[in-house]
């Protein structure tokens, strides 16, 4: 839902009535937190005490006074004989690390350890949870506590794209300020893309002149957007001036938040080839890109062309001077190789280097790039395609298609970032989607977000350490305001914060929720819109003995379901969900969530069941289903659920094989009609297969082949839900098997030539 904001006097005493009664609730949840008797006030006669030759605690000091003069209006003293004070100290503590911190809350001190200055500023983002986040004039009044405390993961990121949205300075530090509240310690500010060039480069104008700005077409969907068309006024879009980077950086900076800023390379540079076409392969003019429609652009790099590796080294020369970070993050994700396969300077490249391939030819414009920067003492990360053609030596990888590029770099002893599609793109829909604002696609609900562990199951314990951390990611395709870019980042940043510092074991999403409704009256109080949670019942179905079973669950803590299986709406009068139930017959499921005696959420969750001949029944797969598309099970094809244009929810997924199913209905069944239900989803890989064999077997050993139905369908078609079917007279048998047979990625695809995914889902058998 869109942001249910709270009012700011009944948040306030909410808040206020917490301190008072010692109830904390931090997020992420510390290593330890023991409450004390007794309370602290907090007054204008309390000072700010610290160990002046420890001058690093200045930025810190800077901190408090400011958040003390924001809720309180007064100023605190800085060192003086007072009877309460609020205690800054450096020690050597080896149990805690360099980020963590030891707070002890006594009725006359506040006392924060630790180890450096960074751990201090964490300390004192918790105390900021514990005191009101608006101006009040209420007595400040807080628990005693002892809390010990240090993160998990070294690495803890959020990304925003402000290529495809251009967002304000204030927005990106109040986006920092989010950051660095829940102690994630790294913004990777996504400053250049294919539709915008956000990032001053005074040796190169143009492309911030050009390169910045785009006709307007916000009013339309990415997919949609027409084209510029010369001599139409580019009127939207924005950079941001050196300046305001270093003030932007030094703000981050003050609040242990390390800026990366990504500089794509060498495909997602339409922007820099619309400025200067010379840094293409056909090098022919272009006006920048409004959306998504890539009809005649250029989007690559020239990899064969050293001019553009001096333009690379002037632009990298003044991004490093801006960002402290020991990382510049180049991009490397998604280049259509298929102009370098034609561009006779590319060619050439290719003979003079002895490199066989297009994912070889990237790998050596990487390389060349990492030696760029090594030379400006900064290290690369990349996306995982950098993996292709092979690996640059000191780079590290950032894993956003699943997990699979992230295994792969941990193995080869590569420094690895987890920020898997599935759950940390925040661009994703994270309830309903009925009563959000329109997305991408996809769903990552918060529930999704907070189960994540990013330590993937295929690495060993020494393999594991490779894994730095995790990173949510915020594409702006279909973001065009502040509201809505708030509204998907929270509260899903505060689930990814406590996955990235709190220990594995001691996670409890029942005990988050609880801390995290505290949070929402912070939200509203500061007029931030978010998501309440997500309140749609998750109908999934079971297969056991041959069976078809639902369960029905919600993410939220401590409601109750209320279902009905004759496609009316759910009242408190229907059936209430106790266990999983049978479903022997065609019906049409709805369930909603109840909190109290209230239907949550904007619609019902609705599911129809479809019963034929095959429902219930076992599969078994020649060739194994995708990790990443496993949808609810072995058994998907089997559980009356058709697919939707939902990529993740009900499809099967096959990559590079074909797609091989076995049924065993029991025992010998009559037949006359089989479907498989496939989708084509042409931009993500997804076609239909080249064709569908059908055959059928009494012993499950002798097989005779009924029908072969061949795709005539447009294989260019962006979106087709489609049934392989056939029809033949009447016969027994006790075992089918379908086999879907893949194809490559059509000529002028962006994957031309590679293996194409079939996705499927349902046989109906009837």
């Amino acid at each position: 839902m869109l942001g249910q904001l709270k009012t700011g006097f009944s948040a306030l005493l909410f808040l206020c009535s917490i301190n008072v009664f010692g109830q904390v609730n931090i997020i992420p949840k510390p290593v330890n937190l023991t409450y004390q008797s007794g309370v602290f006030h907090l007054s204008a006669t309390t000072s700010i005490q610290y160990n002046t030759k420890q001058s690093s605690l200045k930025t810190a000091v800077s901190l408090l006074s400011e958040r003390i003069i924001d809720i309180a209006g007064f100023v605190l003293p800085i060192n003086a004989k007072t009877k309460t004070a609020i205690q800054l100290e450096l020690v050597t503590n080896n149990d805690i690390g360099q980020e963590g911190y030891l707070m002890d809350i006594s009725t006359s001190k506040i006392r924060i350890q630790a180890n450096s200055a960074v751990g201090i500023v964490y300390g004192l983002q918790s105390l900021f949870q514990v005191l009101p986040s608006v101006r009040t004039n209420a007595k400040l009044t807080l628990p005693c506590l002892t809390i010990i405390d240090y993160p998990r993961f070294s690495y803890r990121g959020m990304h925003l794209d402000v290529s495809r949205h251009f967002f304000s300075v204030d927005f990106v530090k109040t986006y920092i300020d989010l950051i660095a509240q829940y102690k994630m310690n790294t913004f990777h500010w996504h400053l250049v893309d294919d539709q915008g060039w956000r990032i001053e480069i005074k040796k190169y104008p143009e492309l911030t002149n050009i390169g910045a700005w785009r006709v307007d077409h916000t009013n339309k969907l990415w997919s949609n957007r027409p084209q510029a068309k010369s001599g139409e006024a580019a009127t939207y879009g924005g950079y941001y001036t050196q300046d305001q980077i270093k003030d932007i950086v030094a703000y981050a900076s003050k609040r242990n938040v390390t800026i990366i800023p990504e500089i794509e390379m060498p495909g997602h540079v339409a922007s820099a080839i619309a400025a200067y076409p010379f840094l293409s392969c056909d090098q022919n003019k272009q006006l920048p890109l409004t959306g998504g429609d890539y009809t005649g652009i250029s989007s690559n790099y020239c990899a064969g062309n050293d001019s553009v590796f001096t333009f690379l080294d002037n632009v990298l020369t003044e991004v490093a001077l801006l960002f402290p970070s020991k990382y510049i993050h180049i991009g490397g994700d998604e280049v259509d190789k298929k102009p370098w396969s034609k561009c006779a300077k590319c060619k050439a490249r290719k003979v003079n280097e002895q490199l066989q391939t297009e994912d070889q030819l990237q790998s050596y414009f990487i390389n060349r790039i990492e030696k760029i920067l090594i030379k400006k003492n900064k290290n690369i990360i990349g996306w995982d395609e950098i993996l292709e053609g092979g690996l640059a030596p000191n780079a590290t990888v950032m894993s956003w298609r699943g997990e699979a590029g992230g295994v792969e770099a941990a193995k080869m002893k590569h420094s690895v970032i987890m920020t898997p599609g599935k759950p940390v793109y925040f661009d994703h829909y994270q309830t309903g989607p009925e009563g959000e604002p329109f997305a991408i696609g996809g769903m990552n609900t918060l529930k999704n977000v907070y189960d994540y562990e990013p330590i993937p199951k295929e690495l060993n314990f020494d393999q594991a350490k490779y894994v730095k951390g995790a990173q949510a990611n915020l594409w702006t395709e279909y973001i065009t305001t502040v509201s809505q870019a708030e509204y998907m980042v929270l509260p899903r940043m505060a689930a990814l914060a406590e996955v990235v510092w709190t220990k594995k074991e001691h996670k409890n999403w029942d005990d988050f929720y609880s801390r995290l409704q505290q949070h929402f009256d912070v939200y509203g109080q500061k007029g931030l819109n978010f998501s309440s949670g997500n309140y749609l019942v998750n109908i999934k179905p079971q297969i056991e003995n041959g069976k078809l079973q639902v369960s029905l669950s919600s993410e939220i803590p401590n409601s109750s379901i209320y279902y009905t299986k004759d496609g009316t709406e759910p009242q408190l009068n229907s059936a209430k969900y106790l266990q999983p139930f049978l479903i022997d017959q065609s019906a049409i499921l709805k369930a909603v969530t109840v909190v109290g005696d209230r239907k949550m959420g904007f619609k019902a969750a609705s599911q129809t069941f479809n019963i034929h001949t095959a429902v219930a029944k076992n599969v078994v797969y020649m060739n194994p289903v995708s990790s990443y598309y496993l949808a609810d099970g072995p058994n998907t094809l089997t559980d009356g659920i058709r697919g939707t244009a939902v990529i993740g929810k009900h499809w099967h997924g096959f990559y590079q094989k074909d797609l091989i199913a076995t049924i065993d209905l029991g025992d010998e069944k009559w037949i006359s009609k089989i479907s498989l239900g496939c989708l084509q989803n042409y931009n993500d890989w997804i076609l239909l297969p080249q064709k569908v064999i059908f055959e059928l077997s009494i012993n499950g050993v002798d097989f005779e082949e009924i029908d072969t139905v061949v795709n005539a369908n447009n294989i260019y078609e962006k979106g087709i839900q489609f049934d392989f079917k056939t029809i033949f007279s009447k016969r027994t048998a006790r075992f089918i098997r379908v086999k879907a047979i893949n194809q490559l990625c059509p000529k002028g695809h962006s994957g031309e030539g590679k293996p194409a995914w079939i996705f499927a889902d349902e046989i109906i058998v009837e």
